[in-house]
């Protein structure tokens, strides 16, 4: 985190834009013409895993205005654009437009609770700043699994935290 943080907010909004960085390194490398793939028939495509990055923060934004504390949403969430191109423009701009709901909150309403799931049909309380964080972790963990599916189809995978097999230092 750089030293200029001196909020909570600030540190957060740092690693949010650090971890979209390495994400979005992580699906430009992936080959488009290899997005249905998927490792075994239980799991998501590619095109679907990707997808997943964009409902993570429409998910951020429902439960960042407390859309939870009533009743879980219903239905199933969009599917994803058939176009590898359009799934990246629409992360973009999910992130930016999640990322300017955070900017826009003061340090107190950071704070406020809101309803998100504990655990299996049981809602609790967050922080809303905590729950930015558990999206973060939830991104990393979605990107941990994107990273074998690039390395899957022949992609190369790229830094993520430090060097790769594909992309040495030195």
């Amino acid at each position: 985190m750089p030293a200029t943080s001196q909020t909570e907010k600030d540190g957060f909004l740092w690693v949010y834009e650090q971890e979209h960085q390495r994400t979005m390194r992580v699906l430009r490398a992936y080959p488009p013409e290899k997005t249905d793939f998927k490792p075994g028939p239980t799991n998501k495509t590619a095109r679907e895993l990707a997808w997943i990055f964009v409902g993570e923060r429409g998910l951020g934004t429902k439960v960042w205005h407390d859309e939870f504390a009533n009743a879980a949403p219903s239905g199933k969430p969009a599917p994803p654009p058939e176009k590898w191109a359009d799934i990246l423009d629409a992360l973009e701009k999910a992130h930016k437009d999640f990322g300017d709901l955070v900017r826009s909150t003061s340090d107190e309403d950071l704070n406020k609770k809101v309803k998100f799931f504990v655990g299996p049909k049981t809602m609790g309380d967050y922080r809303r700043v905590d729950f930015a964080w558990f999206l973060i972790q939830d991104q990393i963990h979605h990107r941990g699994q994107f990273s074998v599916y690039l390395r899957a189809v022949g992609g190369k995978v790229p830094s993520i935290y430090g060097p790769s097999g594909d992309e040495p230092w030195f």
